[in-house]
């Protein structure tokens, strides 16, 4: 008789080992087969797998997303703006994500990406030129959210949904999604604007060089997703 200790690391492999092939392949006829194995499993694994996708897709994985995140955080480092700004960019993202997964809406990869980038270096680029958070930065950040829920739509559709817990595995990887923003806030939070946020010097040596670097990283990345 198998010990349920084992039974249960097994179980544990299994699914993290499905999250890591998921995350890995780059196919979607292959990712449509592991998907096929998700499908035997239980709707509670298979959304937790999903939540970890979510996850990851921000954390390590989503260095653009990473860099709008703190480009908002950047300008005003106090945990309400920010978070008024995150809710406004979860909500829109979270349209977006549903309507393109029940094809709603199929926006294109070569449209969508390069915006994604622009988004980026156009809130880095307002940290540089304004001195302190506009109320209008919510309306932006909220039309922005709605590009970056299509590339969450994009890189999903790639991995597929299981038929049996369709909706459940794509709240669980909004959800994931999520988590991962809030760790990029709390981070940022605890390492910058902890320490430095009230100083008078915050504004000249930390929201401007790191808005710098973001813009220029972000205008790269405009020019090879439009012309690469």
């Amino acid at each position: 008789m198998e010990h349920p200790a084992n039974s249960s690391y097994l179980h544990y492999c299994r699914i993290t080992g499905i999250s890591i092939l998921l995350l890995l392949i780059s196919q979607p006829l292959w990712a449509h087969v592991v998907v096929g194995e998700l499908e035997k499993m239980s709707k509670t694994d298979a959304a937790f797998v999903y939540l970890k996708l979510g996850y990851t897709h921000i954390l390590p994985l989503g260095f653009d997303h990473i860099l709008f995140i703190l480009s908002l955080f950047l300008l005003s480092p106090k945990l309400k703006p920010v978070l008024w700004q995150a809710t406004a960019f979860t909500i829109a993202h979270s349209v977006t994500l549903g309507l393109a997964m029940y094809h709603v809406i199929t926006p294109p990869a070569k449209i969508v990406e390069p915006v994604i980038a622009l988004s980026i270096m156009y809130v880095a680029l307002e940290n540089i030129i304004s001195p302190k958070l506009k109320t209008s930065r919510i309306g932006v950040v909220f039309l922005f959210g709605l590009v970056h829920g299509m590339g969450f739509a994009g890189a999903l559709g790639h991995l597929g949904l299981p038929q049996n817990s369709y909706l459940t595995c794509l709240v669980m990887f909004n959800l994931g999604v999520e988590l991962g923003q809030l760790t990029v806030i709390l981070t940022a939070y605890f390492l910058l604007a902890r320490w430095f946020g009230d100083k008078p010097y915050y504004r000249k040596y930390i929201v401007i060089p790191l808005s710098v670097i973001i813009a220029a990283i972000a205008c790269y990345w405009t020019i090879q997703r439009l012309f690469f």
